[in-house]
């Protein structure tokens, strides 16, 4: 069963709107935001989520003794005060898809950790391991959790709105809006008795995670080593067993899922006709008339992409050909759902036997960017070789592919919008 229960955040002391103190996560972060972001306000969260100094952790000055200092000197001087009891939080994040207002949930709680072969808490894409040892490196000087791991949870019937309600019913305690306009709220509430109806209503529900495979690996790996040094002496339920997390209902029709598109280029010259000719095999061509294409993407129910390169005017769709079985075409030892993801099809039909690249060779990985915008893919070529306008994986995907026991090519789910980091913090000091 998953486990979850309030905790006691530490906060931004500061009243009102806090967007000048918030930022997206870590990994989207290029080096030129994060200074952009210390220069609006010094004591921006990046100050402890990607801290100045060499990440060799035995250099002097490293990034991970100064994320120590940064997060001591805070909680000390008045830059963050720490919530007075445990609370329930619940995060709603409201922006505009297209002329749709929408509004995402979330419940942030400690998550009790559980290794992936377990069941409980599935993962759905690759980690890296450069990502996973920084991160490693960072809670393991800290002790602390500075985002959320984002996680979905199933419940169809909607059952956990009520207890989102209750909570929605108070006052918010924290409001602030990112660069994209979406406007991130939070409220908190001490009722012990709303707490325990969710862990009830979640007890029996699978958590899947969404976005921060590398978050909640390493606490993992923390977990495992403060538990080995405690040896017999470690306490029950432990701080460092559990992390933070925001848990949004993977049933609610507010989550969003965009594809990330794929620019690649082959390891030598590359020749657009012979490349088509071969994907030929595998897919049927067909011309799009002038305007948007994204449109040619609906509606089909094999693998489609757009595909342009520097011989084309304009985008072609191609579909998958009635005639190809991707359970034999597709011949690694995998299940039928993960042979049936569009990414996967591309990965093992297209990227890796015509473009060589494929990710169990990350030195081909070089070769192939992604890209969330459409337009942006396609204005890169001539530039670069190909370009691949997906289709987004659909939740039932990621739910057959996580039970199955298997994890997804990189970026098959882009999750919008991100969270912030910077609203509530998670300290585990011994």
């Amino acid at each position: 069963m998953a486990r979850v229960r309030p905790f006691a955040a530490w906060r931004y002391a500061s009243a009102g709107d806090l967007s000048s103190l918030t930022a997206p996560p870590y990994d989207v972060l290029s080096p030129e935001q994060r200074d952009e972001l210390l220069q609006t306000n010094p004591r921006n969260v990046v100050a402890l989520e990607l801290p100045a100094g060499p990440l060799d952790p035995q250099l002097p000055g490293n990034r991970y003794e100064t994320g120590r200092a940064t997060w001591d000197e805070w909680r000390h001087d008045g830059t963050l005060a720490r919530d007075p009891q445990p609370m329930l939080y619940v995060l709603e994040q409201r922006y505009s898809l297209g002329e749709r207002e929408v509004s995402r949930k979330a419940f942030i709680v400690e998550l009790g950790l559980e290794p992936f072969d377990a069941g409980i808490v599935l993962p759905h894409e690759r980690t890296l391991p450069k990502a996973l040892g920084d991160r490693f490196e960072l809670i393991k000087a800290t002790d602390a959790n500075f985002s959320q791991v984002f996680a979905l949870y199933e419940d169809p019937e909607q059952t956990t709105e009520r207890v989102f309600s209750a909570v929605m019913a108070t006052d918010p305690v924290i409001t602030a809006t990112d660069a994209d306009g979406v406007v991130s709220t939070l409220w908190a509430s001490p009722t012990e008795q709303v707490a325990a109806d969710l862990s009830d209503l979640l007890s029996d529900s699978r958590i899947y995670i969404a976005d921060g495979h590398h978050r909640y690996t390493t606490a993992l790996a923390y977990r495992d080593e403060r538990r080995a040094a405690a040896g017999a002496d470690a306490p029950a339920d432990p701080d460092y067993d559990f992390v933070m997390v925001a848990l949004v209902n993977m049933d609610d029709p507010d989550l969003v899922v965009l594809p990330t598109h794929r620019v690649a280029d082959a390891a030598g010259d590359f020749d657009a006709a012979r490349f088509k000719a071969a994907m030929e095999q595998h897919f049927d061509f067909h011309e799009l008339a002038p305007g948007h294409p994204s449109g040619a993407l609906e509606g089909h129910d094999r693998p489609a992409y757009l595909v342009k390169t520097a011989a084309d005017e304009r985008p072609l769709l191609a579909v998958l050909r009635d005639d190809v079985d991707l359970d034999e075409a597709i011949a690694v030892d995998r299940s039928s759902a993960w042979k049936h993801l569009d990414v996967a099809v591309l990965q093992e039909l297209v990227l890796d036997p015509l473009l060589g690249i494929h990710p169990d060779r990350p030195e081909t990985l070089e070769r192939l960017s992604f890209v969330k915008d459409a337009h942006e893919a396609f204005r890169a070529v001539p530039g670069r070789d190909v370009a691949f306008v997906m289709r987004p994986t659909g939740l039932d995907q990621l739910r057959a592919v996580a039970l199955a026991g298997e994890i997804m090519p990189q970026k098959s789910t882009y999750f919008y919008p991100k969270l912030l980091s910077g609203l509530l913090f998670r300290s585990m000091d011994a």
